[in-house]
């Protein structure tokens, strides 16, 4: 049994963790977060200390290691996305190895630095990239590697989840903490299209805003039309009013459904860090300089019909 600890215990996807940790047999001893709506841990891990002070929580985890009984192991991280690199940092330096939610870090400048305290410490950092182990997405990659080597597909990712007022409210609609639409729900599919496609060729921008982006990706095997966004007004009619979430992947005009099987992810996910197999700092490289560059670059018109579908509804 594996004792962790969890930085941000009230997000969103915090759930997620504590119940992976639950679920692979291990145990949440400490958990922290500024705001004390964390009521879950009661039906997870009832023992766990929590505290809202970082100050406090850092205290806690260093006094276990001079128990080895008591020491964690792992430091599980669900914090804002600006957050990131100083919670892993912090975990590395405890002496734990670190489990981080998408996206890891902002730049690839980041990832060079934690690079330098994971040989500082000797401790691994393990990024949650949950789709590399969805089946279906596992299917269409054994089918892409099996094809010529010259083989280029048409694909349109569709990523649209429906949040209220209260996302611009929180840090996720500061720029400045979540940075922007595209990183915030859209790392994981770029790291997706990466795993699928291979080493991505050009990156172009055709709309950026606060509630929604879209552009050009072209990869080895791939010529990917994208469009992500959280505003409930860019849901197809097929869907509007029964779902809050559309999430479509066409690849040569064929849909590939994926939508189910998400909420074990995170457990699958656990279990192949448990096992040796996680996914670390250079495997993430990629859809943080996806990411990266798509935040730097200035928005042009689309051309030679690499737009999205869905771009004529607002840009014209």
């Amino acid at each position: 049994m594996k004792r962790f600890a969890l930085i941000g215990a009230a997000g969103y996807i915090a759930p997620r963790h504590m119940r992976a940790i639950q679920e692979t047999g291990n145990e949440l001893v400490s958990a922290y977060d500024i705001n004390d709506s964390v009521g879950i841990i009661d039906s997870i891990s009832p023992k766990s200390e929590f505290f809202t002070e970082f100050e406090r929580f850092y205290d806690h985890a260093w006094r276990l290691k001079r128990l080895p009984s008591a020491a964690l192991d792992y430091v599980a991280i669900c914090s804002p996305n600006y957050l990131h690199q100083p919670h892993i940092s912090a975990g590395l330096r405890l002496g734990c190895d670190v489990i981080c939610e998408k996206p890891l870090v902002p730049t690839p400048e980041l990832l060079d630095e934690l690079t330098k305290v994971e040989s500082e410490t000797g401790k691994r950092v393990f990024n949650i990239l949950q789709l590399r182990h969805h089946q279906a997405i596992l299917n269409l990659k054994r089918k892409v590697a099996a094809e010529a080597a010259n083989t280029k597909h048409e694909v349109e990712l569709t990523y649209i989840t429906s949040r209220g007022k209260w996302y611009m409210e929180s840090w996720k609609g500061d720029i400045r903490k979540s940075f922007g639409v595209a990183t915030n729900i859209g790392v994981h599919f770029f790291d997706m299209l990466h795993f699928i496609f291979g080493k991505l060729q050009r990156n172009v921008v055709h709309y950026s805003g606060e509630s929604k982006a879209a552009g050009y990706l072209e990869y080895e095997h791939a010529r990917v039309r994208w469009f992500l966004s959280i505003d409930a007004t860019d849901l197809p009619e097929s869907v509007e009013g029964k779902k809050s979430t559309y999430r479509s992947i066409t690849v040569d005009g064929e849909e590939i459904e994926f939508s189910e099987g998400f909420t074990d992810l995170h457990t699958v996910s656990y279990q192949e860090i448990l096992a040796g197999r996680g996914y670390g700092l250079e495997d993430a490289r990629h859809c943080v300089e996806t990411v990266s560059k798509i935040r730097a670059v200035t928005p042009v018109l689309p051309q030679n019909g690499e737009g999205h579908s869905f771009l004529n509804r607002f840009v014209r």
